[in-house]
């Protein structure tokens, strides 16, 4: 249908405050700590296995040193909880505002009570928003109860999920089926929400299914909550334990669950970031300074930036009504259409989804203030953007006007089926080596061509656009961030995409130049192999590129990381693909030091600099990581077997 006209207003920032788990000490009066309106509410939650769970109290321990390893263990401990209410009641998550804060003030009492005798400002530090783990339908495709859960997820899923993770999950093999089975039922409730960003709510919903209803064991057990919740286990002699025999139990499981448990903190700790509330009158003030005054209806130059404020009615214009058949893109901020403005100029229109949600409003004023003033061959321009929030059906819409790129992304080209099944062409070798130096040169420019630097946190082969001649210019700055002169920058708030966040970042939420290193030594490969970043089809199981082509190297056999079209090439040529697939596997290397500024990676890609050896990969705790040669056996974490380090040292 084609879009109307309407007069751009004001954009008025909406934050929305988002979930977690809560419980309830057993006994412990919920009122305790009252005085405002939800503390009335009783918490449903019995908290008794807190003290008897032996789960790894270290991070949490004053002096805490690091609050988001803590906030991650704390969050793990809630969906015990959370996970037994569910088992009993049927229910996800607390049923009103008053029962979340009155369970949040129960835990903390649990946790401050002998023989923890942990410090009372965890709880209100890890989760500030009394109301945060209260039912929502908003929060992931309408699921509140265990049946909603099962309806939406399907039969397939629900009967692969009780399968999979109902037995005993000690055991590596048997872990690894449940993790898998979960990525596969999360991704049906990602769908059915319609909306990629309640992939981590989704997956959260997943995992208190798992432990609290599929496992037969229960989700206090150690096996089910390190498996399925991600919670680190104790094996220290002071720990409580509910029977004698717990203490062996877990060592079992700790060592059999490592990868999947990485897995699933990563993800619960996504979840738990993304409920905090960021940025509330600084986005208003932002916002307000791109403000449309009501009685403008032109197009105009904003002040500084050399980009233009679009009116509504000439997008609209220039997409046909903003139709279907103009829509060449869609991702997790939005749809692209192609235009052509009045001067016939072609431009690509973002349209941006969900611009009330949080965030939205965030993402969008990001995007406009970074991109503006950034000018480089290698990145594509803004031309302007546009506001409009009057119309009775569509409410606020916002827009971001880029050129257009005529070839479309870099994933239409390097892996060889497309999701609609067609098969695309391939890219030969010197295309590829040139889209690898364009996105090189331009994260070179982010890093070190402006000032303060910027981070663009999301490089990926949908964010790579290709122009007439096939040369790659790097998009999407809804996430990127700019750098803090001489610190790396702690964010509450990870995002990104899996497969391509480093360990440090996704784990601990620190941003340096160098988590854009690892997002681009993932694409390195990807271009090289022809193999996504994370494949989750792949008989073995879940396998990260990184993983799989780190021991094809270390076992003599870079050519086999190759795709199938660039190993006929003579060996020379050959030689210097391996030589671009060294510097990937050393860009994506787990730990920080190792890996490679965007000019050193440069001169190596370019043949100026030797690539040195490749520094081994921290080993595993209590057993190695080997290569069998003959199966294929890979590991299933989603960032690079980042529960095998120790972080102390990767950090540095």
């Amino acid at each position: 249908m084609a879009a109307a006209c309407w007069k751009p207003a004001a954009v008025i920032v909406v934050v929305l405050a988002l979930s977690a788990p809560t419980s309830k000490a057993g006994g412990v009066n919920s009122t305790a700590a009252g005085g405002n309106s939800t503390a009335a509410a009783a918490c449903p939650l019995d908290l008794g296995y807190v003290a008897t769970l032996p789960w790894d109290r270290a991070p949490c321990e004053p002096p805490v040193t690091n609050t988001t390893a803590c906030c991650m263990t704390l969050l793990s401990v809630l969906g015990v909880g959370l996970a037994a209410r569910l088992r009993t009641t049927g229910q996800f998550r607390l049923p009103s505002a008053g029962a979340s804060a009155a369970c949040l003030r129960a835990f903390s009492g649990a946790l401050s009570a002998p023989p923890l005798s942990l410090p009372d400002t965890l709880v209100p530090g890890c989760f500030p928003v009394p109301s945060q783990f209260a039912i929502t339908r908003d929060y992931c495709a309408g699921v509140t109860t265990a049946a909603e859960y099962a309806a939406v997820a399907g039969d397939a899923s629900v009967a692969g999920l009780n399968a999979s993770c109902g037995a005993n999950v000690t055991s590596l093999s048997v872990c690894t089926r449940c993790l898998n089975a979960g990525v596969g039922a999360s991704a049906r409730l990602t769908a059915a929400a319609g909306n990629s960003s309640k992939s981590q709510n989704c997956f959260y919903l997943t995992v208190l299914y798992a432990a609290g209803i599929s496992s037969s064991a229960g989700p206090d057990s150690p096996a089910t909550a390190s498996c399925a919740l991600g919670l680190a286990l104790s094996t220290s002699p002071h720990t409580p334990s509910p029977t004698s025999t717990s203490t062996n139990h877990t060592n079992v499981a700790v060592a059999a669950t490592i990868p999947i448990a990485s897995v699933l903190l990563v993800s619960l700790v996504a979840a738990l970031l993304l409920w905090r509330r960021k940025r509330r009158r600084e986005d208003t003030t932002k916002m307000r300074s791109i403000r449309i005054s009501e009685s403008s209806r032109l197009s105009r130059p904003r002040p500084n930036t050399g980009s233009v404020m679009f009116d509504i009615c000439e997008l609209a214009k220039a997409t046909g009504g903003f139709s279907e058949r103009n829509a060449i893109g869609r991702g997790g901020f939005g749809v692209v259409y192609r235009g052509v403005l009045g001067d016939g100029t072609v431009v690509a229109v973002k349209k941006m989804l969900d611009p009330d949600v949080e965030g939205g409003d965030e993402e969008f004023t990001n995007e406009v203030e970074i991109i503006s003033h950034l000018r480089h061959r290698n990145l594509v321009p803004l031309r302007g953007c546009c506001i409009a929030d009057d119309d009775p059906d569509e409410g606020k819409q916002m827009f971001l006007v880029y050129d257009y790129m005529p070839k479309g992304s870099l994933d239409q080209y390097i892996f060889p089926d497309g999701d609609d099944g067609r098969r695309r062409r391939v890219m030969s070798w010197a295309q590829r080596r040139a889209v690898v130096l364009d996105v090189g040169r331009g994260l070179e420019y982010l890093h070190y061509g402006v000032k303060p630097g910027i981070y663009h946190r999301d490089i990926k082969a949908t964010n790579i656009l290709l122009d007439e001649n096939m040369r790659a210019r790097v998009a999407d700055f809804g996430l990127a961030r700019r750098s803090r002169e001489g610190q790396s920058h702690l964010t509450t708030r990870v995002a990104g995409t899996h497969g391509y966040l480093s360990p440090e970042y996704a784990l601990y939420g620190q941003l340096t130049e160098k988590s854009d290193v690892y997002s681009f030594g993932v694409l390195v490969l990807e271009v090289m192999s022809g193999r996504r970043a994370l494949d989750l089809a792949d008989p073995s199981g879940v396998v990260l590129i990184t993983d799989w082509a780190w021991t094809h190297v270390k076992a003599g056999r870079p050519r086999e990381v190759l795709a199938g079209a660039l190993r006929k090439e003579p060996s020379a040529v050959v030689a210097a693909m391996e030589r671009f697939v060294l510097v990937g596997i050393l860009c994506a290397h787990v730990t920080v030091a190792c890996r490679p500024t965007m000019p050193e990676a440069l001169r190596m890609l370019e043949g100026d600099m030797d690539v040195p050896d490749l520094p081994d990969r921290p080993q595993p705790f209590g057993q190695r990581i080997g290569f069998d040669e003959g199966e294929s056996n890979f590991s299933a974490s989603s960032i690079l077997s980042s529960p095998f380090v120790d972080f102390g040292d990767m950090l540095r």
